[in-house]
Protein backbone atom coordinates (compact mmCIF):
# COMPACT_ATOMS: atom_id res chain seq x y z
CA UNK A 1 0.00 0.00 0.00
CA UNK A 2 1.50 3.45 -0.88
CA UNK A 3 1.70 5.96 1.72
CA UNK A 4 -0.79 9.04 0.89
CA UNK A 5 -2.42 11.71 3.25
CA UNK A 6 -4.98 9.97 3.91
CA UNK A 7 -3.37 6.49 5.57
CA UNK A 8 -0.26 7.67 6.89
CA UNK A 9 -1.56 7.63 10.34
CA UNK A 10 -1.62 3.85 9.95
CA UNK A 11 2.14 3.88 8.81
CA UNK A 12 5.44 3.64 10.53
CA UNK A 13 6.46 6.90 10.59
CA UNK A 14 10.08 6.35 10.99
CA UNK A 15 12.78 7.71 8.42
CA UNK A 16 9.79 10.61 7.58
CA UNK A 17 10.94 13.94 6.98
CA UNK A 18 8.75 15.84 9.62
CA UNK A 19 8.38 19.96 10.71
CA UNK A 20 6.51 21.01 13.64
CA UNK A 21 4.17 23.61 12.40
CA UNK A 22 2.29 24.12 15.71
CA UNK A 23 3.05 23.04 19.41
CA UNK A 24 2.09 24.30 22.99
CA UNK A 25 5.96 24.48 23.27
CA UNK A 26 7.04 27.57 21.21
CA UNK A 27 10.54 26.35 21.13
CA UNK A 28 9.44 23.03 18.92
CA UNK A 29 7.91 25.42 16.27
CA UNK A 30 9.82 24.68 12.86
CA UNK A 31 11.98 22.31 13.60
CA UNK A 32 12.07 20.15 11.01
CA UNK A 33 14.56 16.69 10.57
CA UNK A 34 13.86 13.07 10.31
CA UNK A 35 11.72 11.01 12.67
CA UNK A 36 14.34 8.23 13.60
CA UNK A 37 12.35 6.91 16.66
CA UNK A 38 8.75 6.71 17.64
CA UNK A 39 6.97 5.85 21.18
CA UNK A 40 3.02 6.11 21.48
CA UNK A 41 3.36 9.43 23.09
CA UNK A 42 6.61 10.59 21.23
CA UNK A 43 8.25 11.16 17.79
CA UNK A 44 12.46 11.56 18.09
CA UNK A 45 13.39 14.26 15.54
CA UNK A 46 17.04 14.21 14.13
CA UNK A 47 17.81 17.92 12.95
CA UNK A 48 20.96 20.01 12.45
CA UNK A 49 20.69 20.75 16.06
CA UNK A 50 21.08 17.26 17.41
CA UNK A 51 17.98 15.15 18.23
CA UNK A 52 15.06 16.22 20.19
CA UNK A 53 12.05 14.23 21.78
CA UNK A 54 8.53 16.00 20.81
CA UNK A 55 5.35 14.79 22.44
CA UNK A 56 2.75 14.11 19.94
CA UNK A 57 0.07 15.18 22.11
CA UNK A 58 0.71 19.13 21.74
CA UNK A 59 1.92 19.20 18.37
CA UNK A 60 0.89 19.03 14.71
CA UNK A 61 3.25 18.30 12.11
CA UNK A 62 3.13 17.66 8.73
CA UNK A 63 5.46 15.28 6.89
CA UNK A 64 6.34 15.06 3.50
CA UNK A 65 5.54 12.15 1.40
CA UNK A 66 5.82 13.98 -1.11
CA UNK A 67 3.29 16.14 -1.07
CA UNK A 68 2.41 17.85 2.40
CA UNK A 69 0.57 15.60 5.00
CA UNK A 70 -0.64 17.44 7.83
CA UNK A 71 -1.21 15.57 11.07
CA UNK A 72 -2.23 16.75 14.69
CA UNK A 73 -0.68 14.77 17.22
CA UNK A 74 -3.46 13.39 19.51
CA UNK A 75 -4.91 11.86 16.29
CA UNK A 76 -1.31 9.49 15.69
CA UNK A 77 -0.19 9.67 20.04
CA UNK A 78 -0.54 6.01 19.99
CA UNK A 79 2.25 3.13 19.28
CA UNK A 80 2.73 2.54 15.68
CA UNK A 81 0.82 -1.68 16.70
CA UNK A 82 -2.12 0.22 18.04
CA UNK A 83 -3.19 2.85 15.28
CA UNK A 84 -3.22 -0.28 12.68
CA UNK A 85 -4.82 -2.22 15.57
CA UNK A 86 -7.96 0.76 15.51
CA UNK A 87 -7.40 0.86 11.27
CA UNK A 88 -8.41 -3.01 11.75
CA UNK A 89 -11.37 -3.12 14.19
CA UNK A 90 -13.02 -0.07 12.08
CA UNK A 91 -12.85 -2.06 8.51
CA UNK A 92 -15.10 -5.13 10.66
Amino acid sequence: MLVSVSNLMYHNLVGRRAKIISSTDPTQVGMEGNVIDETAHTLTISSHLGKRVVPKSISTFAFYLPEEAVVVGSDIALSPEDRLKKLQRRRK
